[in-house]
């Protein structure tokens, strides 16, 4: 037994500086990644704006909104929240924010709610549990989250 809890005991040696630095690098990993994929998206809405008021008129059925201003509400939140969440500033409002588009888009979209979209429904379905991950575990210690902490302290 003794030999069994010495080996878990060296098993664990590194594990403190592994969460906290290696976290950091995956949680810094998935803020570019994923704020990468939601910026192209607003890109994309405001490279052709016309054509982003005709699928808000036409084909997302965002509820309560008027659809020009769900279009630049979701813009908006595609193209500032990934800068936010890329610094790793506001990190959790912005991962919240963006939680929120995620679904807003399932939501809109019936084409993906229906799953006629399989591919689509899941990249949703996987950035949200990154956005959660993100959310529940913060930043990083690489991030200006974690330097204004430092500087408060």
């Amino acid at each position: 037994m003794h030999y069994f809890l010495r080996l878990h005991a060296l098993s664990q040696l590194f594990d403190e500086q592994l969460q906290r630095w290696g976290g950091s690098l995956v949680s810094l990993g998935l803020r570019l990644f994923i704020g990468w994929q939601f910026f192209k998206a607003g890109l994309i809405k405001v490279s052709d704006w016309s054509v982003t008021l005709s699928l808000f008129r036409d084909e997302y059925k965002v509820p309560v909104l008027p659809p020009e201003v769900a279009a630049v509400m979701g813009a908006g939140g595609e193209l500032f929240l990934p800068v936010l969440l890329a610094l790793g500033l506001f990190s959790r409002p912005a991962a919240l924010g963006l939680l929120a588009v995620n679904a807003m888009a399932v939501i809109s979209y019936p084409q993906l709610f229906q799953f006629e979209c399989p591919a689509a429904i899941n990249d949703h379905f996987y950035w949200g549990v990154c956005l959660l991950v993100l959310l529940v575990f913060g930043p990083g210690k690489l991030s200006v989250d974690e330097f204004l902490k430092a500087k408060r302290t």
